[in-house]
């Protein structure tokens, strides 16, 4: 058995007209992301994470946005189905390390629910799930309160490690 670690980063732009979710949970704010799923930032950096950990293709291959079939689809349904091909590639998921940065809004009141959630999808305790948040000071799109960016690292424990080459 040998340990995996991937590295994952979503970005996506504020709009008018829809729900704001991250981690799989509604969060309350007057603007929402723009994206062809429910555009879940933590959740998309998460399985990129993980896809990447496991040597599989990123997001936009297994869930192209030019898809229907995943036009505002609930994020939680990619991570379940991105958590489902890391056990194909033989790996277990370890645990799961994000941040969310933004300006607005503050998060600290649905850390818990993101984390339970999170954790439940990707059937892992809730210790083994740690969400962050933090601002850019201001700087950049995230800073002028244009969007929100997140960035993920997992860690996967693999039984098939494949020799490259």
């Amino acid at each position: 058995m040998g340990t995996k670690v991937g590295i994952g980063f979503d970005a996506h732009k504020f709009v008018e007209g829809r729900p704001l979710i991250l981690g799989g949970v509604e969060i309350d704010y007057p603007l929402g992301l723009a994206g062809h799923s429910d555009a879940d930032v933590l959740s998309h950096a998460i399985a990129d994470a993980l896809l990447g950990a496991a040597g599989l293709e990123d997001i936009g291959h297994y869930f192209p946005g030019t898809d229907p079939s995943y036009a505002n689809i609930s994020s939680l349904k990619i991570l379940t189905k991105t958590a489902a091909l890391v056990e194909a590639a033989g790996c277990r998921i370890g645990n799961v390390d994000a941040v969310v940065v933004a300006e607005e809004p503050l998060l600290a009141p649905y850390r818990s629910r993101m984390r339970e959630t999170l954790a439940a999808v990707l059937d892992l305790r809730t210790a083994e799930v740690s969400i962050g948040a933090t601002t850019s000071e201001r700087m950049g799109f995230t800073g002028r309160g244009e969007g929100i960016a997140a960035m993920a690292v997992s860690l996967l424990e693999c039984i098939n490690m494949k020799e490259s080459g």
